[in-house]
């Protein structure tokens, strides 16, 4: 047994830098923190390098690997948080499903759910910490190993979206087949979400006590609803995760900020403004004032820079990144894309849209 595998989630490093949990909780900062989504992904030569002729989830199940790839990053650049690596499909492997990730067409599901009948196949009650200890080892080994640079974000997918790539069995423009049962299968639908939100209750609390600071959930696909089948099918659950969370880590005295990043619900920002979790994630999209007046300041708010800005010149993306953190204003506030990295960005725009969150945010701060 490595000593590494001897890591427990205890005696954890001071951290040294908690800007983001204050800006997080609403709380005055000396500057705006910032991370990216996809911080640790394709477009640095490092990750390419380590994970090069691995399979992907094999990756994901090395407490070891998932540590060096989360690492990688802070290295190179001032991130006021780190993401654990990890992918948001290792709930529906847990539950029973094969999911492959296929070279030039992502993530695929060989055998995916058609019918109601499919949910027998699902394993109902998964015990989370047999089935994704893995993720857990390498959120308490990062813990350790990041020695209290920044804090560690958690993550799960959100229901409706797992639900969605469990049925259409990969990516889709439409995910027709997967709403297709909200309309058909509506009870069915619910039993899947239902299912869904209990192994991620168990997942992200499990992820807390391994050392994760505070938590995001991904609902990547909540744009492909209306705002009535949001108002059905995902914010509901969207809500009970993070009610259960907090009821829970209450009860052990625990305070982890949840981040929620339903991408593309321009039509829910007031609902997920009072949805239990403190900050509210936002695309490009959406104006950064309108969301803070939208929003009524019940929330912290990240985001959301277009990621596609980072193909511009260094200058170019300094005056993107002062306007937007101008709109947003600077307490209240974590810095972000709107999306993830792309894997062919440049590493040095990366570090000049952090050199520019810190610069700006702290001449603003200054002149309050």
């Amino acid at each position: 047994m490595s000593k590494d595998a001897l890591i427990l989630p205890e005696d954890f490093p001071k951290l040294q830098n908690d800007t983001f949990l204050r800006a997080a909780r609403g709380e005055e900062t000396e500057h705006v923190p910032v991370w990216c989504m996809r911080q640790a992904g394709r477009y640095l030569p490092e990750f390419r390098e380590s994970r090069a002729g691995k399979d992907f989830f094999e990756t994901c199940r090395s407490p070891e690997a998932c540590c060096e790839l989360t690492l990688q990053p802070l290295r190179r650049f001032p991130f006021d948080a780190a993401i654990i690596f990890s992918d948001i499909l290792v709930i529906p492997q847990a539950m029973g499903m094969d999911v492959q990730m296929v070279a030039g067409k992502g993530p695929t599901f060989p055998d995916p759910l058609k019918e109601p009948e499919d949910l027998q196949r699902l394993q109902v009650k998964v015990d989370v910490a047999k089935e994704l200890g893995y993720v857990f080892k390498a959120i308490t080994l990062t813990r350790h190993k990041i020695e209290g640079k920044v804090p560690l974000i958690g993550f799960t997918g959100a229901p409706w979206t797992l639900m969605s790539y469990m049925i259409e069995g990969g990516g889709s423009r439409t995910f027709s087949k997967a709403k297709r049962w909200l309309y058909r299968h509506p009870e069915a639908s619910h039993m899947l979400l239902r299912m869904l939100t209990d192994v991620i209750v168990e997942y992200l609390l499990g992820q807390v006590a391994a050392g994760a600071q505070a938590l995001q959930v991904f609902e990547s696909h909540a744009g492909i609803l209306g705002p009535s089948e949001f108002q059905e099918f995902s914010l509901p659950y969207l809500r009970d995760i993070a009610r259960c969370i907090k009821d829970k880590l209450k009860e052990a005295g625990k305070d982890v900020p949840m981040i929620v990043f339903a991408k593309d619900a321009h039509y829910g920002l007031e609902d997920l403004s009072q949805s239990h979790y403190e900050v509210v994630g936002l695309d490009w999209t959406i104006d950064p004032q309108s969301a803070r007046e939208r929003t009524g300041g019940k929330v912290s708010l990240q985001g959301n820079m277009d990621p596609c800005a980072l193909y511009a010149p260094k200058e170019r993306i300094s005056e993107i990144v002062k306007k937007m953190v101008e709109g947003f204003g600077p307490r209240g506030y974590i810095a972000n894309l709107g999306h993830g990295l792309y894997p062919d960005m440049d590493p040095e725009n990366v570090g000049a849209f952090v050199q520019a969150v810190h610069q700006h945010s702290k001449r603003i701060i200054k002149q309050m």
